[in-house]
């Protein structure tokens, strides 16, 4: 009779535990978690389409670096650009955010790829190294790098041959630190433009090379850095916004700010920002 008790407790037991487990797996595969949509989202970028990636993720990462007038903070903290206000409508065109990210400039091309960031969109020069690692969008700013140095000496520089003399800062991984190495310059590789302008101001390097929309913007009368003054324009360039090499997200900003370029709106921004000179029409 105890055997027979036994047995029964022990069918009942094996059958609630099969009841419980199916109910687990049950409950598991009709739920929907933060994680599924993640996932979901990865396979998209996977399959191929950063542009349904990044809707599904609800949000465009922008890597930038403080860079005015193309990307900077106004006084409540927000950023605010050129770049950045066109961010914010492509972004407003997918239905999604834009956050901005700093990040280091010499691991643009990292960050990118490690999905740290969606796009580099900060007055990026169009470089070769830039072009082959990258899907890029067509040029929609022209520019320049430019050699900066103390006004009371700008007289003495009118030529590459007399800036040769001086001690560069230079941002790492620029087109300036570029520009440095082509003419065979002495020079520091700091974190920033802006870095590079301070040493400057500071006196700890004679002088930097920045872009010339920066300069425009940042040194001179009026400005945060009224002693100082660009001199020679040593390259002439263009700059493009950066997206995962293969990705279809630079074709749809490039059908966005075509759209913009037609609207006005484009140049709406570009004339707030003092740029509109250097905008390529589209």
């Amino acid at each position: 009779m105890k055997k027979k008790i036994i047995a029964g407790l022990l069918i009942t037991a094996m059958t609630f535990s099969l009841t419980a487990c199916g109910g687990a797996k049950t409950d598991s595969a009709e739920g929907t978690s933060t994680a599924d949509t993640a996932e979901e989202a990865a396979e998209s970028s996977d399959a191929g389409s950063d542009v349904d990636y990044i809707k599904g993720k609800g949000k465009l990462i922008v890597g930038i670096t403080d860079f005015a007038p193309m990307d900077y903070k106004d006084d409540s903290g927000n950023w605010i650009g050129f770049d950045a206000d066109l961010a914010k409508k492509v972004a407003e065109s997918l239905g999604v955010e834009a956050e901005f990210v700093e990040i280091d400039w010499d691991n643009k091309i990292l960050e990118l790829d490690n999905k740290s960031i969606d796009v580099v969109w900060n007055g990026m020069t169009l470089t070769n190294e830039v072009t082959n690692a990258m899907e890029c969008t067509k040029p929609y700013l022209n520019n320049a790098q430019v050699v900066v140095v103390p006004s009371d000496i700008a007289d003495e520089v009118k030529s590459a041959e007399d800036a040769a003399s001086y001690s560069f800062a230079v941002e790492a991984g620029s087109a300036g630190e570029q520009a440095a190495t082509d003419n065979g310059y002495d020079f520091v590789s700091v974190t920033s433009q802006a870095d590079a302008v301070m040493e400057v101001q500071a006196g700890t390097s004679g002088a930097c090379i920045i872009d010339l929309l920066m300069a425009g913007a940042m040194i001179g009368e009026g400005t945060s850095y009224p002693d100082l003054s660009h001199t020679v324009e040593l390259t002439t360039e263009e700059y493009g916004i950066g997206c995962r090499k293969g990705s279809d997200l630079a074709a749809y900003i490039n059908d966005q700010l075509g759209v913009m370029y037609a609207d006005g709106s484009m140049m709406e921004i570009a004339k707030q920002y003092g740029v509109q000179d250097a905008v390529i029409a589209r």
